[in-house]
């Protein structure tokens, strides 16, 4: 069997850098590797001075990330990434621009979870939790993918406390309160009726192991993971890339 090269892959990091981290801590969990040759190689921009998403998305105040971005995008494709990847949710409502800035594909995190949640969602009435920052849902990120896939999007009722612990793990780490946050929302949305649960926060991923026992909850980063792997490693049908 001839050796498979891997395919380099590009990281738009930093937003958070345990996001990062944990992306390619499951990343190079996710590869059967016998030799370090045979992981995925990345080129990592761990940049954590991209301007706020929460400030810019969701206060209508602070500086716009985009142009950041789309230079991020930029220094990865000149080092020799062959598609680029970004573990933030969020922050894909900048996709477009960062996509049409490089010559090089952009996995869609956005695309790949919403064909999971179609997946999970087969025995359900369609009705998908999503569990994330506000902003996921003021810039409607997975409401128009999720509802041309037939599907209802629906977000925990307490956002303030989401938002909270998102911000809590972005400034010292998980701790106690951003996991009872995350029980209470998942939970919430459980006793509604909607059972599949997508964590769409990479702070949030975190601490997926909170989410409610009865939900089938995934999380949006392991979607992700498995569409690097399969881009990187030239596996399976093509990938929908932007």
């Amino acid at each position: 069997m001839p050796i498979v090269t891997p395919r380099r892959i590009g990281i738009l990091g930093g937003m958070g850098p345990q996001a990062t981290v944990l992306l390619m801590d499951k990343l190079i969990a996710a590869v059967p590797a016998a030799d370090d040759r045979d992981h995925i190689p990345l080129i990592v921009d761990q940049n954590t001075q991209v301007p706020s998403r929460i400030r810019r998305l969701i206060e209508g105040t602070g500086d716009d990330p985009e142009p950041v971005l789309v230079e991020m995008a930029r220094r990865l494709e000149q080092a020799g990434a062959e598609a680029l990847a970004m573990p933030c949710n969020t922050t894909h409502h900048y996709a477009g621009a960062i996509a049409a800035s490089v010559r090089i594909p952009m996995l869609s995190l956005v695309e790949v979870s919403v064909e999971r949640a179609r997946a999970l969602a087969v025995e359900g009435d369609g009705r998908i939790g999503i569990i994330a920052s506000p902003a996921v849902r003021i810039t409607g990120l997975f409401d128009a993918p999720l509802r041309a896939a037939g599907l209802t999007p629906v977000y925990p009722a307490d956002e303030v406390a989401v938002l909270d612990a998102i911000r809590r793990i972005k400034a010292a780490g998980v701790d106690d309160e951003a996991r009872r946050a995350m029980r209470r929302a998942s939970a919430q949305l459980r006793a509604d009726g909607v059972q599949v649960q997508m964590v769409a926060c990479t702070e949030l991923s975190l601490i997926v192991s909170e989410c409610d026992a009865g939900s089938v909850a995934f999380d949006t980063l392991d979607a992700l993971v498995d569409a690097i792997k399969a881009f990187a490693l030239r596996q399976g049908p093509p990938l929908d890339v932007l």
